[in-house]
């Protein structure tokens, strides 16, 4: 049944919390899956050659090796909203922190190319649980004067996260001479590359014991008062408390533990908004976003760039990556999602272009010409950069936020799960489009990028400065 009834007002919205630093200290710990999620995503990168050479394998085996963490990650993250549901948010953070040390275990001591393979299934699982426990816990306690900028916290530790994994592969390829099968304590160098994941996985364990539960989980299973104390907390002493329990009940009403079947708006077709959930992933990856960290350094030696500098090169992406996270971060609340999306898509679709542009040129002696090189480099930064600051943290916060409380869970593991069908659909295609033209495969991903402006145009509206009680 549904209330009707005018739902109690607490001033939510104008909440401001005492400690300001301890919500701060809350989000950041919860990001830390994003952390992981970046690292674990893009930490391949290093390895991919090398898994090549060792393994005897062709373009399209290898695309396979690569892009098989995906399937995890698209169970995940289907599966992470209804088991947060049943033993809480923080319960599913330690559960994807021990599949990430394990993955990282595994990954690093392979027996075969299948039990690899396996390892990585293991990590991407792991890596879909995180990209949906993330922003849905930080969503949930976060103040919504705060809740932007709080939320885009999970973009900044993914692409951190993707940075200090391409810093550390630089410098562990330096250390064994330049080779990815070198020799590093006694392993090759790419397996020590998989295998420092260890220590971010067990410290982003270690913080979820630090951290307290969501509120509105507690309210959910019946413990009002602790979750009071947490409101408290997190949104400041003076708020009329029982009134701002008695708020997210009434948005609660009724509500059941949301199931796939509450997506469904009529016969076998999703509700609308879960359809804009959907889309909304499945543009942010059609892009290509994926290809530059994936791939990154086997792109660049493919049209001429030696290893060691096609790592560097990698990581200077990296670093665009989190300055233009540092942009979106401090713009996000400031003029909205829908105004950063939108100049995203025009950014976005500008660098796919000329990116497509310089790799149709022919090589030279195993080389871009000159121009058509350093376009192709300035162009891939740029790309970058646009899609940072605008389609990297949007989506994320979106995903958040602009679900009904009814269906949030449900709706977002089943957007985050198209978003990793998505992210394996262009991670396998790549190699295969690549060695057919790479330059038709930068066409394809420019014509996604230009689409999206008029999606977000008519589907997208601004959810900035909501509480998470007002969707729907």
């Amino acid at each position: 049944m549904t209330s009707t009834a005018q739902a109690p007002q607490s001033g939510a919205r104008t909440a401001h919390p005492e400690h300001l630093g301890h919500v701060i200290f809350i989000a950041a710990a919860a990001a830390m899956g994003g952390f992981l999620f970046g690292y674990d995503s893009s930490v391949i990168n290093g390895a991919v050659e090398a898994i090549r050479g060792r393994y005897d394998i062709g373009s399209a085996a290898l695309a396979q090796v690569i892009a098989i963490a995906l399937i995890g990650c698209a169970i995940g993250a289907a599966t992470a909203g209804r088991i947060a549901d049943r033993i809480g948010r923080i319960r599913v953070m330690q559960i994807a922190a021990l599949l990430f040390t394990v993955s990282a275990v595994g990954s690093a001591l392979p027996f075969s190319l299948w039990d690899f393979a396996f390892w990585r299934v293991v990590g991407g699982f792991a890596i879909g649980m995180a990209s949906v426990i993330g922003p849905a816990y930080i969503a949930e306690v976060a103040p919504p004067a705060y809740r932007g900028r709080l939320g885009s916290f999970q973009q900044a530790a993914i692409v951190i996260g993707i940075a200090i994994s391409q810093l550390v592969n630089w410098g562990l390829l330096n250390a064994a001479g330049g080779d990815q099968r070198g020799k590093l304590m006694g392993l090759e160098a790419w397996q020590v590359m998989l295998g420092v994941m260890v220590v971010p996985a067990v410290l982003y364990g270690l913080l979820s014991f630090a951290i307290p539960e969501s509120p509105r989980f507690l309210i959910s299973v019946g413990k009002r008062e602790r979750a009071k104390e947490i409101l408290a907390e997190v949104e400041g002493q003076d708020r009329d408390l029982d009134a701002r329990v008695a708020e997210i009940e009434h948005a609660m009403n009724s509500e059941h533990k949301s199931t796939f079947k509450d997506l469904l708006g009529g016969g076998f077709f999703f509700k609308p908004i879960v359809w804009i959930g959907i889309g909304l992933s499945v543009f942010q990856q059609f892009v290509g976003i994926n290809v530059a960290f994936y791939y990154s350094s086997t792109l660049w030696q493919s049209v001429g760039v030696d290893p060691t500098d096609s790592f560097f090169y990698s990581f200077t992406t990296s670093i665009i990556n989190i300055v233009g996270t540092v942009i979106a971060m401090i713009f996000v609340d400031r003029i909205g999602r829908r105004p950063l999306a939108l100049i995203g898509s025009v950014g976005m679709a500008l660098g796919l272009a000329l990116e497509a542009w310089a790799f149709s040129y022919h090589l030279v002696d195993g080389k871009l010409p000159a121009t058509q090189g350093w376009i192709a480099l300035i162009a891939a930064h740029v790309f970058v950069l646009f899609f940072a600051l605008s389609w990297g943290v949007v989506v994320w916060v979106m995903l958040g936020e602009m679900f009904p409380n009814k269906i949030r869970a449900a709706a977002l593991g089943v957007a985050a799960a198209a978003q990793w069908v998505a992210n394996w659909a262009i991670t396998a295609s790549f190699p295969s489009l690549a060695d057919w033209s790479l330059s038709g495969t930068y066409v394809i991903y420019t014509v996604f990028a230009a689409l999206s402006i008029p999606f977000v145009l008519k589907f997208v509206k601004e959810t900035k400065g909501k509480a998470l009680e007002e969707m729907g």
